[in-house]
């Protein structure tokens, strides 16, 4: 994310960075692109059709159908991933207005 108007990312740093990380992140995103091109041979989303593929139970290795799901891009990259907040954002750390009143 940009912080000035002068500023320029540096793709061969993040390229560099990328190639640095654990394997398990290369497995994760391998099994992510898996459940995107299963839904795609399917028929339930299509190259540029603006969804993502939600894995219901958060665990991006657990490609069976039951937990696959294709959701528009707004709705699946928008609630909290910090540990412990509740999917969704109803209840959580992240959303205190949404917290239970005693």
């Amino acid at each position: 994310m940009p912080s000035s108007k002068n500023y320029r990312r540096d793709y061969k740093q993040e390229r560099e960075l990328q190639l640095k990380s654990p394997k398990s992140d290369k497995a994760a995103n391998a099994s992510r692109k898996a459940a995107r091109r299963a839904l795609e041979k399917k028929g339930v989303v299509k190259k540029g059709d603006g969804k993502d593929v939600d894995h219901k139970n958060r665990n991006p290795k657990d490609n069976s159908a039951k937990n696959l799901k294709a959701k528009p891009k707004s709705v699946n990259r928008s609630f909290s991933r910090k540990v412990g907040a509740k999917k969704y954002g109803k209840i959580g750390a992240s959303n205190p207005g949404a917290q239970r009143r005693k």
